[in-house]
């Protein structure tokens, strides 16, 4: 069993394929599990961890994500919803009351006289189990990532007679190389989310895949998205308190729409957005971007409407849009490097956008970006302007309110 988790950790075997082999060999090898359950915290944005389920009703997935199950004191109300019942169970569990006593083990016999004591075991009993072990796997201080500590682990059983000892003890001696098989999984794929989550999808992949040597960029071909929030510096002034959870409103309608469209957001500077879309040529980058445009202020346009019901500070978004060549890469020094995109191309969608704000357009766009395929016939010209930095005058082009 430990040369077969080991290889599988290794071969990046997928966390329920891990469970169920081991399962599967656990009841080969003699040992009569009927039900298990592994689960470890995780490192993302929205969800606390994950459950691993083997020998469950087939209506229930062998993989769950789960929401918090606590509130961070220092996070802002609303930052990420709460499971009420996932907490409501969490509370309720041997793995809590086990974190309470210090124990790493937890041994019940399942009969009606038991049930009582956990909200698990009225299910168990339902279910024909007779016997039910938990266990912690802790890991050591300097391998706890976030609230990763360790790995939690429970085992039921239908044997009339429960578990006997010498089940316990092969349980106790195999559990911990599952473990650590599947925090080895678990860490390669944190580490996939935490680099799309703060670098975008694009950079996360390249820099996982060792594009990280200082100074090296790749010259691409590829649309500049620059936005922002209009009014911002107001709202800051005016109710800081609302600041975070308007950002993050916005941003979550914005960025959702440049993804889902295919761009990849690089930056969030401020209240400020910086993206990118590349394609199989320029036209097709371009026609990603206007959709995205179109998504994003359709979404914030309902995310106003909710917001202004709910009595909640609005505002609206800025954007501009270029297309051109761009330095894609590494910058920074030998300490802290940032993956990102520069050179004229991206200077110039900066400018445009704070255009918006003089000309009064939710939306501009530069000539290049406006000439390619059909998009001349979906935007209308606002004239010639200076823009700050660059050497001459740009027409400006913004989406037809007619097209």
């Amino acid at each position: 069993m430990p040369e077969w988790l080991t290889q599988a950790g290794l071969a990046g075997t997928p966390e329920p394929d891990i469970v169920s082999g081991f399962c599967d060999r656990c009841v080969a090898a003699g040992l009569p599990l009927a039900r298990a359950q592994v689960f470890i915290d995780t490192l993302h944005p929205v969800h606390e961890g994950r459950l691993f389920r083997w020998g469950h009703d087939p209506s229930e997935a062998p993989l769950m994500d789960y929401g918090r199950t606590s509130l961070d004191p220092l996070a802002p109300s609303g930052s990420y919803p709460l499971d009420a019942v996932a907490a409501e169970r969490w509370r309720l569990s041997p793995f809590y009351k086990m974190l309470q006593t210090g124990e790493l083990m937890l041994r019940r016999r399942v009969t009606a006289a038991t049930v009582d004591e956990f909200v698990l075991l009225p299910e168990l009993l339902a279910a024909g189990m007779t016997d039910y072990v938990a266990i912690i796997t802790r890991f050591a201080a300097d391998g706890v990532i976030g609230e990763m500590d360790g790995v939690y682990s429970s085992w039921a059983t239908r044997a009339p007679d429960g578990f006997t000892d010498a089940h316990i003890e092969a349980l106790e001696s195999v559990v911990p190389y599952l473990a650590l098989a599947i925090k080895a999984i678990s860490l390669a794929r944190m580490t996939e989310t935490l680099l799309e989550t703060y670098l975008g999808r694009d950079a996360g992949h390249r820099v996982l895949s060792g594009r990280i040597v200082r100074g090296v960029a790749e010259r691409i071909d590829a649309v500049v998205w620059f936005s922002d929030l209009r009014g911002f510096t107001r709202i800051t002034d005016t109710t800081p308190k609302q600041v975070i959870p308007l950002l993050s409103d916005y941003f979550d309608v914005i960025v959702s729409a440049i993804e889902k469209h295919g761009g990849d957001v690089l930056k969030l500077i401020g209240d400020g957005t910086l993206a990118i879309f590349t394609g199989a040529d320029r036209a097709a980058a371009c026609d990603m971007a206007l959709s995205a445009t179109i998504a994003a202020r359709q979404g914030v346009a309902e995310l106003k409407k909710r917001r202004a019901q709910a009595g909640k500070p609005i505002t609206d978004m800025y954007l501009g849009l270029h297309v051109g060549e761009v330095f894609f890469g590494n910058v920074g020094s030998r300490e802290r490097l940032d993956f990102t995109v520069i050179g004229p191309a991206v200077n110039e969608a900066s400018r445009i956008a704070a255009m918006c704000r003089s000309l009064d357009q939710p939306v501009l766009m530069s000539a290049a970006f406006a000439e390619v395929g059909n998009l001349k016939q979906r935007v209308v010209s606002v004239g010639r302007y200076a823009l700050r930095g660059v050497t001459h005058a740009q027409e400006l082009f913004t989406l037809d309110p007619d097209g």
